[in-house]
């Protein structure tokens, strides 16, 4: 007997605790029973539109729960949704549309010029807007929603584990995205590893601040606590001030966010720790947690843990222990209970333990694929194993650390440098809120780094002053030979630094 999609989730739910609440969003509370029946509703319209098993549909909007619809509804129909990141220009939403072959576009009324832009520089051809829209090619979704039923729809085709859910559009850092292809099994096994990692269950109250057009916003922890019958808190986008309050008003006891929003919170004048008091799980992913920053939280009374993860897993892999979380810091942790990890050296042979190699992974939660990319797919799955790209080390304990994405090493004078390390140690300075290491040409030794740092408000400290504090601390090789200071660095949805910009722009100073 096969497992039931996740779509049956909510129906299941309904009729467990139909007036349990299921999704917060502003002024809005959702029992499961009114989720489901408005998540039936929508696939009923997308029907009535004629969208069907294995098409495409995307959704442009801040977060909301016409998203957290939008999700379940696609996975009742065996349709495919494709996340829209809204940062991005309207030649690379295009892109992403066309490569996809989306024909439905689901989109927030702030974003309605943009999706009349799609409309015409895409294969988009059926527009849905979240209010009243002001062109008329685009349905209101309201006006589709109210005269449907709120049963569960039918499909003439299977709908099971393996039925592709989501095409979830990588960052982009070199060369075109690739779109990663999550089956709703993907996502059912990230439920699962997180509920037993972390003990999920309905009393838990899981505040939602990641983008939900990146795998963080729906994986976590937004599809594992609908799974086990919690509650959902959304915020439409991050603002420190406002993800203090709800903290506290909304009791919230799990909380994931990325690094910089971390930083960005214990910065901000109305930063408390004792908003974090009923957080019982508080974890950072996406990007590399500073060391510094988890010796902040723990100074404050907060358990700051790190976790790691990617789009091509839906996106949980590691967890480092509560126990461990200051011992450890800057260690990701053990893999997750249906997942298989290991360091391997370029003849995919497991190097020693606290030696340094490729993390690859294999496990249900991975996707299926890049969509059109069979020799990426094929290169990504080399061996039967998925390479990360990322550079790790596996301790006596089988605890794991992230050394640096095996990009973004550089080698100087013929020893190999981890950037990583090197803004560890450049995050020990007072003064300093973000860092960020890259390596540049240089005619003596091939390569040298170069620092970009960005000061917290009110503080100064001059190049010298860095570079002198760095060597006193790393081998001389590892020392950047300059400085430069920057208002913000650039990053992606996800949190992490956009080294090529900085590469484009440093490179050549």
């Amino acid at each position: 007997m096969k497992v039931q999609h996740i779509g049956y989730w909510l129906t299941k739910r309904k009729e467990l605790h139909a007036a349990k609440e299921a999704v917060v969003d502003g002024e809005r509370r959702l029992s499961y029973g009114e989720l489901e029946n408005k998540t039936n509703q929508l696939a009923q319209g997308l029907q009535q539109l004629g969208v069907k098993h294995g098409d495409r549909c995307a959704i442009l909007a801040y977060n909301c729960l016409e998203y957290v619809m939008a999700i379940f509804a696609a996975a009742k129909l065996g349709v495919i949704l494709v996340p829209l990141n809204w940062r991005l220009s309207i030649p690379e939403l295009a892109f992403n549309l066309n490569d996809s072959g989306t024909e439905t576009i689901i989109f927030d009324n702030t974003f309605e010029d943009t999706a009349l832009s799609l409309q015409e520089q895409s294969t988009i051809q059926k527009m849905i807007a979240l209010g009243d829209p002001v062109s008329s090619t685009a349905t209101s979704l309201e006006a589709l929603l109210v005269s449907q039923s709120a049963e569960p729809p039918q499909s003439d085709q299977e709908i099971d584990l393996d039925t592709p859910h989501i095409i979830m559009y990588t960052a982009g850092t070199t060369g075109k995205p690739k779109g990663a292809i999550l089956s709703q099994g993907a996502s059912f096994y990230n439920a699962i590893n997180l509920m037993v990692d972390m003990q999920f269950g309905p009393d838990d109250r899981n505040l939602s601040v990641l983008p939900m057009f990146h795998i963080g916003g729906i994986g976590l922890f937004t599809l594992p606590i609908l799974y086990v019958g919690g509650t959902v808190v959304i915020q439409r986008t991050f603002e420190p001030a406002e993800t203090l309050r709800l903290l506290k008003s909304e009791n919230i006891n799990l909380f994931f966010g990325v690094a910089a929003i971390f930083l960005f919170l214990i910065q901000h004048n109305d930063f408390k720790a004792a908003a974090f008091n009923n957080v019982r799980v508080v974890m950072s992913g996406g990007a590399p947690l500073p060391v510094s920053l988890v010796k902040q939280y723990h100074e404050a009374g907060i358990i700051l843990r790190q976790g790691f993860g990617m789009s091509e897993a839906a996106p949980s892999i590691a967890t480092l222990s509560e126990a461990l979380a200051l011992k450890k810091a800057g260690a990701i942790g053990r893999p997750l209970m249906h997942v298989e990890a290991r360091v391997v050296n370029e003849n995919m042979q497991t190097v020693a333990r606290g030696q340094t190699g490729e993390l690859i992974i294999r496990g249900p939660n991975l996707m299926q694929g890049y969509w059109n990319r069979p020799e990426a797919t094929q290169e990504a799955f080399a061996g039967g194993w998925f390479h990360t790209g990322d550079l790790a080390q596996m301790d006596a304990d089988g605890d794991l650390t992230i050394v640096d994405r095996k990009k973004d090493m550089f080698i100087s004078g013929g020893e190999n440098v981890y950037p990583a390390e090197v803004e560890n140690a450049i995050y020990d300075l007072p003064q300093v809120a973000e860092a960020a290491v890259i390596g540049v040409t240089d005619e003596n030794w091939g390569e040298v780094g170069y620092a970009m740092v960005v000061l917290k408000p009110n503080e100064a400290i001059s190049e010298d002053e860095v570079l002198m504090f760095l060597s006193d601390r790393l081998a001389r090789f590892k020392v950047p030979k300059r400085v430069a200071f920057m208002d913000h660095l650039p990053r992606n949805a996800a949190g992490k630094v956009l080294k090529n910009e900085l590469r484009e722009q440093f490179s050549k100073k």
